[in-house]
């Protein structure tokens, strides 16, 4: 197994299978190794000497049945699930540079949550164009994944969606440990939809926070962005329950209301005032929600899906818009029923 990216959620989920491997081989089951591939050699052979990514979690010694590899050919030679912690940005391109060295026959999952600018594809539609015949062996984890609780295994749980049964199955396997609890779906879309547009209302919900706004407003932006995210994803093909789920609310939830989101944070300084370019520039971790809303929103309008809390988000950061301006914008929309009356 190769996990393709050193960063934070690659790290942890790169722990996270070697966990399940050595509980496999303990109970008397077959195990499987782990290599985690990172683009640094330097930050690979810290790795190799240490167990310690220190950039992300330097108080954690990761797996002593971890291993590493600063060559991702290398680190793909026979592996039979190739995970993908790639910036959703970078996917296509790391891919396709790799894609003949991607054994024909290897489970790909998508850990990456965004949309491609320029495509308006998600991470399984990337995957099925950069590497022919993948599509029926793709699988894509989302839900309450923050990287930093999991590191320290706290009990986790998280949605396997492919879609194929057997695909499924397998990931969730080979991630099953005593603190992340893999549950399965068929509903690749509905996670793929779920686990993107948490991104952009986590922004919307860090904005509140940034200008000392209190639990109410932030609860309204949660509950009326799981509507806005509910009407996206069943426009593309989604199910209802998937919303409702982990990787519907569990993961706005998770997103919006931890110090611990990325995004949550990037939408805290947003609302401090700070530009998208000094938010970029302070942070040392991509915030995914402010590449992505832009694309969210051209793709609800492609499909007549209403998003005004994605279009103000948008319309802050492309600077139509300040922060203030945001709470007018929303609250004078034309009034509606949340559940319409029966005659």
């Amino acid at each position: 197994m190769a996990v393709l990216g050193a960063g934070s959620w690659g790290t942890v989920f790169a722990k996270i299978a070697a966990d399940a491997a050595a509980r496999s081989e303990r109970e008397g089951g077959a195990g499987w190794s782990v290599t985690l591939w990172g683009r640094d050699p330097k930050v690979i052979e810290h790795l190799r000497a240490t167990g310690v990514n220190d950039r992300y979690f330097p108080t954690v010694r990761l797996p002593a049945n971890l291993g590493y590899e600063a060559d991702a050919r290398r680190a793909l030679e026979g592996a039979d699930v190739v995970v993908l912690a790639i910036p959703a940005q970078a996917l296509r391109e790391q891919l396709t540079a790799l894609a003949d060295a991607v054994p024909a026959d290897a489970v790909l999952v998508s850990l990456a949550k965004g949309l491609e600018r320029g495509t308006g594809l998600r991470m399984s539609e990337v995957i099925a164009q950069a590497i022919p015949g993948a599509a029926g062996r793709t699988a894509v984890v989302s839900g309450p994944n923050l990287a930093r609780e999991i590191i320290q295994e706290q009990p986790t749980a998280s949605v396997v969606a492919a879609a194929s049964a057997e695909v499924a199955g397998k990931v969730s396997r080979i991630c099953a440990t005593d603190y992340f609890r893999p549950y399965t779906s068929a509903d690749v879309v509905g996670v793929e939809i779920g686990g993107l547009v948490k991104n952009v209302i986590a922004l919307c919900v860090g904005m509140c926070e940034g200008r000392d706004l209190g639990d109410n407003s932030k609860a309204s932006i949660m509950t009326r962005g799981l509507a806005e995210t509910s009407r996206l994803a069943l426009a593309l093909g989604g199910r209802h329950e998937t919303m409702a789920g982990l990787a519907g609310m569990g993961d706005l939830v998770a997103t919006c209301s931890s110090p611990l989101s990325r995004n949550h944070t990037a939408g805290r300084l947003l609302g401090t005032g700070l530009s998208e370019a000094e938010v970029s520039a302070r942070m040392t971790q991509t915030a995914e929600g402010i590449k992505s809303a832009p694309v969210v929103l051209e793709l609800a309008r492609e499909h007549g899906v209403e998003m005004p809390i994605v279009e103000g988000v948008v319309a802050v950061l492309s600077g139509a818009v300040s922060v203030d301006q945001l709470q007018p914008m929303l609250l004078r929309r034309k009034l509606k029923a949340e559940t319409p009356h029966v005659s």
